[in-house]
């Protein structure tokens, strides 16, 4: 248990951070989910726009600091190919 009023804090504030990250990580993955459905559905236009809206998602995650850089970089690449796979 926390004795010092410095490291009660930092539970209340790692607390804190903890429900944002997992925020940003849940709409991440909603855009994520979006591309992924308009690619079984087979409409590429409307996968090719939901991938340019999460796009951006991801670069966020990755500024915020929830993402690391090749971890983004990488979902978005394999997405970029399974649209681009479309006919």
């Amino acid at each position: 248990m926390a004795n010092t009023p410095q490291a009660k804090k930092r539970i209340r504030r790692n607390a804190r951070r903890a429900d944002i990250n997992h925020a940003r990580i849940g709409r991440i993955r909603t855009f994520v989910k979006k591309v992924e459905a308009a690619i079984e559905s087979g409409d590429k236009a409307a996968a090719t726009a939901a991938i340019a809206a999460a796009q951006p998602e991801l670069a966020r995650g990755v500024a915020k600091g929830v993402l690391h850089k090749n971890t983004a970089s990488r979902k978005f690449a394999r997405l970029t190919k399974r649209v681009s796979a479309l006919a």
